[in-house]
């Protein structure tokens, strides 16, 4: 299955959650905000939140500075 993550074509596994990706792309246990399809993800749903094919997912890290 394809999507793209912060534009860039990936190939995934189809059954594959929000929070497995994150995994996969080194962000577990990271402040970051997950967006697919132009609609922002709760963290609460990270593991139920099933990717599609071509969905369009955005990942911002926070990052703290002064």
């Amino acid at each position: 299955m394809l999507i793209f993550v912060n534009g860039e074509e990936r190939c995934i596994n189809d059954s594959l959650t929000v929070d497995a990706l994150l995994e996969n792309l080194g962000y577990a246990g990271k402040r970051v905000a997950v967006e697919v399809n132009q609609e922002i993800i709760p963290r609460s749903q990270y593991t139920q939140t099933q990717l599609k094919d071509n969905d369009r997912v955005e990942v911002v890290r926070a990052i703290g500075g002064g």
